[in-house]
């Protein structure tokens, strides 16, 4: 099952986040819970090809830009979030956030970006 973000104009830069809490037990009233230690992101090319984000400078996949500065955790280390720029109108993209947590386990999450001029 793959989740869906809302619709992104090629001209917006905007943060589109994964909450991972309640896949992680983590209750916010105790602090307690697994956390997110290490997360990655990845954006399928125009092949269908899983593509991984860089986490040193900007990325171009497909004709999307993710931004350096916007791939990041909250606080409370459940939340994922990362930047995207541009993209191509009418594209519907592929998105992967990638977690280890703090038992060791490795999760994926997929959700769906479509492009669309407003």
């Amino acid at each position: 099952m793959s989740f869906k973000f809302p619709s992104k104009d090629p001209d917006e830069t905007l943060d589109y986040s994964m909450d991972w809490s309640r896949f992680l037990g983590y209750d916010h009233a105790t602090n307690s819970g697994s956390t997110i230690v290490a997360n990655l992101w990845f954006i399928d090319n125009e092949s269908g090809v899983k593509t991984q984000i860089s986490t040193t400078e900007n990325t171009t996949v497909n004709g999307i830009t993710t931004i350096f500065g916007g791939i990041l955790r909250d606080s409370t280390n459940t939340v994922c979030t990362i930047r995207l720029s541009s993209g191509t109108n009418n594209v519907t993209y592929k998105i992967t956030s990638q977690i280890t947590d703090s038992t060791g386990l490795v999760s994926e999450r997929v959700a769906k970006l479509r492009i669309k001029e407003n």
